[in-house]
């Protein structure tokens, strides 16, 4: 196995030389024409794209629970195939998201940057119509950033950037979409209406629209998560000859709990009717990812595909509660406690990355990114710089000798947008959360579970990570995002209507 060292001199492959030629000539040629509207993306650093650039595939699941794959302890919820990815790669036991609830989670996730940097700290309105509702048009995505290198990119699944056509993925630098724009659905195709998103009142009504293929309504049939998987094994093949990158966004195991019998029945052990429901939700996830794991190795494209899998966000404990577990941690989704935002999250390389590897430090899901432009070679934007780093060299070093972050930081404010609810800021083992003004501080190396405030007994540490989130927060933006209880003012009721 040989690292990906920096300044080594390795072939480009002649299909993405001409990619990212034809790329420069385009922009060279649009640039004489027309002002750009946003910032320059990453450009191809001299001699360092890999001599094989690597399919890259991130899994992000929907609201799941820390404990609920196998390779976190889970005993009752097996998940074998999601587990060969941990197994055959690298467990992150501290594997954090940006955001402990869907959308400014994602928005971290698919531009490598703190989202409060461009105000996206609330999820935003669902609202078709309002077309400052989604992720800002100035933010460059993933797909944007790795163009240069060559990729064609796809989303598969929930998109919840933005439901005005401003924000569709086609906009956004993807190639190809399946899948639907707002942040939930029905699972059982066969209820689904045909609706056009400008026509929809609520964001119920969004959860039983059609689904998409590009810009196109499609009939579909069956339950979703399958439906999803089956899209996802159909790109792979037919892109299998040219670099790619899937976001694979699954929906579940987010509410409404729907799973056909083929799944629930699995889990006879399971009493509790909504955990059992779970359970089978999760389960088609696996069946779904091990279909995909097993065309990459089909196809002999394995070794050479990086695959992600987290969840956007721990699993919810209080509102739209879906059986999730979280232990051994405290909270859950819209926390910044553990249980909030460390989430399930593993990753796989066999080309690079040892198997097997159970990695100690914290890490987060803006390193996604940042690992992608690193490997291929390329130079982010000095415009929008990236707030991950490369994992690669941190899971290669078997002493685990350097940590990936010193500092890891959150923010979630209030409904009003004029005031911080709960922030937290984690350096080294050490974790400052506050909840309304109230202050927390917790050793998460001798107390994961976040029993035990130490703010008394180690008052310089907690005013030191206090002034760190504050210098923190004065590189941060203010809430620009229409946010989510703008549209509508309430909810009409189909959604329960259409779960039955």
């Amino acid at each position: 196995m040989t690292p990906l060292l920096k300044g080594t001199k390795i072939l480009v492959p002649v299909k993405t030389l001409q990619k990212v030629l034809a790329f420069a000539l385009v922009g060279i040629s649009a640039s004489a024409c027309a002002v750009q509207e946003n910032p320059p993306v990453a450009r191809v650093a001299p001699a360092s794209i890999a001599a094989e650039t690597p399919n890259v595939i991130v899994i992000l699941t929907d609201d799941q629970g820390y404990a609920d794959v196998g390779f976190n302890g889970s005993k009752d919820i097996p998940t074998p195939n999601i587990d060969r990815i941990a197994d055959e790669g690298v467990r992150f036991d501290r594997g954090y998201v940006s955001f402990p609830v869907c959308g400014p989670s994602r928005a971290g996730l698919l531009t490598g940057r703190y989202q409060s940097r461009f105000g996206y700290d609330l999820n935003a309105s669902e609202n078709p119509e309002d077309p400052n509702a989604g992720l800002p048009l100035s933010e460059n995505m993933i797909p944007a950033v790795i163009e240069p290198a060559g990729y064609t990119s796809t989303i598969i699944g929930k998109w919840h950037m933005g439901n005005h056509p401003n924000f569709h993925p086609l906009e956004r630098g993807f190639d190809e979409f399946f899948g639907f724009t707002n942040g939930g659905h029905n699972y059982y195709a066969e209820k689904y209406r045909d609706v056009d998103l400008s026509k929809a009142k609520s964001s119920a009504h969004l959860y039983q629209t059609r689904l998409v293929k590009n810009r196109d309504k499609i009939d579909a049939k069956g339950y979703l998560t399958d439906i999803l998987s089956d899209e996802a094994v159909d790109f792979v093949k037919r892109k299998k000859d040219e670099p790619f990158f899937m976001y694979l966004a699954y929906n579940a195991p987010h509410a409404p709990l729907q799973a056909p019998p083929r799944y629930t029945d699995r889990f006879p052990h399971i009493e509790d009717e909504k955990r059992k429901i779970y359970a089978g939700m999760v389960s088609a996830v696996d069946d779904g990812v091990g279909r995909l794991l097993d065309t990459l190795d089909e196809l002999e494209i394995a070794d050479n595909t990086i695959v992600f899998f987290l969840s956007d966000n721990g699993g919810p404990l209080v509102r739209a509660k879906n059986g999730s577990i979280n232990l051994p941690f405290k909270g859950g989704k819209g926390d910044l406690f553990e249980g909030g935002v460390r989430v399930p999250f593993a990753m796989r390389w066999p080309a690079q990355v040892p198997a097997g590897v159970d990695y100690p430090h914290p890490v987060s899901s803006l390193d996604i990114l940042a690992t992608m432009v690193a490997v291929n070679g390329l130079e982010p934007s000095t415009e929008q710089p990236l707030d991950g780093v490369n994992l690669v060299p941190f899971v290669q070093d078997a002493a685990f000798k350097d940590m990936p972050h010193e500092k890891l930081f959150w923010r979630y404010i209030n409904n009003d947008a004029n005031a911080n609810w709960k922030t937290g800021v984690l350096i080294g083992d050490d974790k400052r959360v506050t909840v309304r003004g109230a202050e927390m501080l917790y050793d998460i190396g001798a107390d994961k579970e976040e029993k035990f405030d130490t703010k008394k007994r180690k008052k310089d540490t907690n005013k030191k990570l206090k002034e760190e989130f504050e210098n923190w927060e004065s590189e941060m933006g203010r809430q620009s995002v229409p946010i989510w209880n703008e549209w509508p003012p309430k909810w009409d009721g189909d959604l329960e209507e259409s779960a039955k």
